[in-house]
This record gives structure tokens, sequence and C-alpha cells, in this order.
């Protein structure tokens, strides 16, 4: 038995979602600048994390929402989703109320951050998401749990895992996570074969 868990940004989606709603709201410049310094290594990710939803707090959650449900996903990997609905999860950072319709749209259970809503803006953080827990949670069910990711904030779930795919299609995987994983995949359809072979 078999669980692949998916990062959203920039693995099962073939852009990163965060550039699209700093563009649409025109605070490029202050996620950029933040952006730098925590793939620097400069700031933790939980405390990026952090400081980005204070950045993004006042924007309207039904307006990210809406924009994000736009966004692109893989073809072969949501038909890869589609095909084994039950077996594949999201596992992604992003805030529950920004992601809620592309998550929808992708078809597979989602675990997300959460935050509590006010007026139409994220009001409280209440749980950062930590990606390993839905991993081990899996793994203590009896399941072989394969990682597919690419970012910094995906290598505690990748180390947890039983298998671990870092996934280059939108763009190169952190040196962090290339250093622990199984395979390196490039290719969309590449990538789908072997989670096939994987079942």
């Amino acid at each position: 038995m078999v669980k692949f868990i998916f990062d959203l940004d920039g693995t099962v989606t073939s852009v990163e979602t965060l550039p699209i709603i700093a563009k649409h709201y025109g605070i490029e410049k202050h996620i950029e600048s933040l952006t730098m310094k925590t793939v620097s290594g400069n700031i933790p990710f939980i405390e990026s994390f952090i400081n980005r939803v204070h950045l993004m707090a006042t924007l309207p959650v039904d307006g990210i929402n809406d924009l994000l449900e736009e966004t692109t996903v893989y073809p072969h990997i949501q038909n890869f989703i589609n095909e084994h609905k039950n077996d594949c999860i999201i596992a992604t950072g992003n805030l529950d109320c920004w992601v809620e319709k592309l998550c929808r749209k992708v078809g597979c259970k989602a675990f997300t951050s959460k935050a509590i809503v006010k007026d139409n803006e994220v009001f409280k953080l209440t749980n950062i998401l930590r990606k390993e827990t839905i991993v081990r949670e899996y793994q203590n069910q009896g399941y072989t749990v394969v990682v597919i990711g690419e970012g910094n904030n995906d290598l505690e779930a990748m180390r947890a895992a039983d298998i671990s795919i870092a996934s280059g299609l939108t763009h190169k995987p952190a040196n962090s996570v290339l250093g622990i994983v199984d395979y390196v995949i490039y290719e969309e359809e590449a990538l789908c074969r072997q989670l096939n072979q994987l079942l």
C-alpha cells in the first residue's frame, strides 16, 4: 500500500503561487526580498512563512482563493492524481483559506496550514503544517510513503519518507533536497512513469 504526498507549488502547479499573488496585489518587492533571505538561509522557513502571512494578511481572502484557482496544474500529474485519487495527498504550507479552490481543482485530499479568517482577511495564523507529521501518520497506518517536492520546506518530509523524489519540472530543486532524495526527475512524463512503477 502506497501513499503519494505531493508538494503543491512548483510540483503539482507549473508555477509558484506566491509571485502570482504578489504581482496581482503589487507587493512584489516585499515578497521578493523575503524570498531571497529565506532561500539564502538568512531566515528560517517558519519565520519566513509567518512574515509572509503578516505581509498578506490584509489582502482579500476570497480574491486570493479565486486567483489561485486559475493556477496551471501539470496535466500528466493531474491525470495520475485523478486515476489514483485515494492514494494521493497534497501537503502544502499555504493557508487553507488561500488554496481551498486550487486544492479542490486538483481533486485529492489536502493538508494545509490553517488560519482564522475575519472580514475576508487573515485574522490569525493557527497552525503551520509540518509535512513530516503527515508522512509519519501514514507510515503508522502501514503505508509506504512517497514524497514528491523540490523546496527546503519539503526536506524533513523527504527525510522521513520511504521514497523521496525531487521534482525539477518548474525549477531546480533546492540543494538541501538534492543531497537526500532517491530520485531527481526533470520531465513530467518521466515523473509519472516513476510514480506508476512505485504503485
